[in-house]
């Protein structure tokens, strides 16, 4: 039997009591790992974080970094976004891949946001999700990060780790979403997902996790699916984390991380 299937099976009868204690301890040593965890995209107020979020697809957070200040220099607000050329609007994103469409997208959401909200961006799921380029994911970002409404974002690394924690069985996001909220307190849902978010860009990978370096390790039904030894695994830590990081002194916030 394999250390993964081992892991797997050690797991297999668990309880839901038994899932919750053991999800809960997985944050609270994630929390003392990434002290630092946080949104990793730049923003003043909540119509840049709408804008950087969305532009954020299928990119990195550093890559959007480098274009929004260019993009809200020229398009402070959303009247100035919604009445902004969208050929111009593309030259600004267009390192950011699919600039077309997210051109599209972030005019036609401020031109939503000027014709529908009086300019501001809303602080419901309900209103958000209606906007151009923005689902359930992106509306936690905003809400949970501008306004302080705690959900949980549901991105790629969210996902994954979610079930190699067995978190969710599921594959679809909105119920991976729910079957996560249902075992950590409401307050805790943004800081939580940073953090899962954190610890899918430096050690858990989606090729190569690097099991063998990894702080839940314990904890982990997947503990296995990746390189176990401790050698090798720390190599491929990522970022801040990364070998001979420290030295080269890259900060703990300078990931450019796909979504």
């Amino acid at each position: 039997m394999t250390t993964a299937e081992k892991s797997a099976r050690r797991f297999a009868r668990e309880t839901p009591l038994g899932r919750t204690r053991r999800a809960r301890k997985i944050d609270r040593i994630l929390t003392e790992v990434y002290p630092h965890a946080r949104c990793e995209l730049d923003f003043e107020n909540p119509f840049q974080l709408l804008v950087a979020t969305v532009l954020s697809a299928q990119t990195t957070d550093i890559r959007v970094n480098l274009v929004t200040p260019e993009l809200f220099a020229a398009f402070p607000d959303s009247r100035a976004l919604a009445a902004a050329p969208v050929e111009e609007v593309e030259q600004i994103i267009r390192s950011t891949g699919f600039y077309r469409a997210k051109a599209r997208n972030i005019v036609a959401l401020a031109q939503e946001l000027v014709e529908r909200f009086d300019g501001e961006v809303p602080d419901r799921m309900a209103d958000l999700i209606t906007l151009p380029g923005t689902g359930r994911k992106t509306a936690h970002v905003v809400l949970g990060n501008a306004f302080d409404q705690p959900g949980v974002t549901v991105d790629t690394h969210v996902s994954r780790l979610a079930q190699r924690f067995a978190f969710t069985g599921a594959t679809d996001p909105v119920k991976i979403e729910h079957d996560i909220a249902a075992l950590f307190p409401r307050r805790d849902l943004t800081m939580l997902s940073h953090r899962l978010i954190f610890h899918g860009r430096r050690i858990c990978h989606a090729r190569r996790p690097a099991c063998g370096a990894c702080p839940v390790a314990a904890l982990c039904p997947s503990f296995g699916i990746g390189e176990l030894d401790p050698d090798a695994a720390r190599s491929l830590l990522k970022y801040e984390m990364a070998p001979g990081a420290a030295k080269q002194g890259q900060s703990p916030t300078e990931p450019g991380v796909q979504r």
